[in-house]
């Protein structure tokens, strides 16, 4: 069982020109929009992040992406420029943290094994799974942490861990809902380098939720600000300049965030 971990690219070293669209994605409560037309092309090779205040919408539309709230409107995934031949849309998904009892006995291993094997963990592991097992967490240089039990992880090490694991199969669309909740400083910053690296190794689209604009406006090629709907799109420092921004996220948080 070996990894895959290539996707086919053109001379101009892009994934086929591939784009994933949303076209009028909404998703209501009652007679309330929690999200209302959102529409947006998010290209191969692009580091999006996604911004807004608490309640925007930010997770909710994360959920729509992945079906797992009702929402109208479409996602679609083109292969070309040309936006005429689709494609099934594959996703990786990174949570801002996942819920298990810190106590239980299991392991980084089992967690993968889980993922990614329809054979119950009880009957063991083949050599296979291990080796590719390991293989995957080497994408996030975590391939040590393999025997370690999951509670004695630090929140940096959990996700390594849970982005390797999204990059398996390599998506088309890769999804970071506040990736470094719980990580030190350091642990930050080699976090955001790998997944800059990996949007132009495997010419992934990334969406990324963050409060954290001073890194994004290093390491984003776009930024979005949502407050239910789209508020501003374009180039981080062009985005930072609208009036409509400020008053979205309040002077006082830009001023904190450009600060530090």
């Amino acid at each position: 069982m070996m990894m895959n971990v290539t996707k086919t690219s053109t001379n101009d070293g892009t994934c086929e020109r591939c784009c994933t669209k949303f076209v009028g994605l909404s998703v209501k409560m009652g007679d309330v929009f929690i999200l209302e037309n959102i529409n947006l092309h998010i290209h191969c090779g692009e580091l999006t992040a996604l911004v807004g205040p608490n309640g925007a919408g930010k997770t909710t539309l994360f959920r729509a992406i992945l079906g797992e709230i009702p929402h109208s409107g479409s996602v679609e995934f083109c292969h070309s420029s040309s936006q005429t031949v689709k494609g099934k849309l594959t996703i990786g998904y990174v949570p801002q943290r996942i819920d298990f009892d810190a106590s239980c006995p299991l392991s980084v291993l089992d967690l993968i094994a889980i993922s990614i094997s329809k054979r119950p963990i009880c009957f063991g592991y083949s050599s296979s799974l291990i080796k590719l097992s390991t293989e995957i967490l080497s994408l996030t240089h975590a391939e040590h942490l393999i025997k370690k039990q999951l509670g004695k992880l630090s929140g940096g090490e959990l996700q390594r861990v849970l982005l390797a694991l999204a990059l398996y199969p390599v998506p088309n669309l890769l999804l970071l809902d506040e990736p470094i909740s719980g990580a030190d400083v350091t642990g930050t910053k080699a976090f955001y380098k790998m997944v800059s690296d990996f949007r132009h190794r495997f010419d992934l689209s990334i969406i990324l939720v963050s409060h954290d604009i001073a890194s994004m406006m290093l390491l984003a090629d776009r930024l979005i600000v949502l407050n239910r709907s789209i508020i501003a799109d374009g180039p981080p420092a062009k985005v930072l300049e609208n009036t409509s921004v400020e008053q979205t996220l309040g002077l006082t948080f830009l001023q904190r965030e450009q600060s530090l």
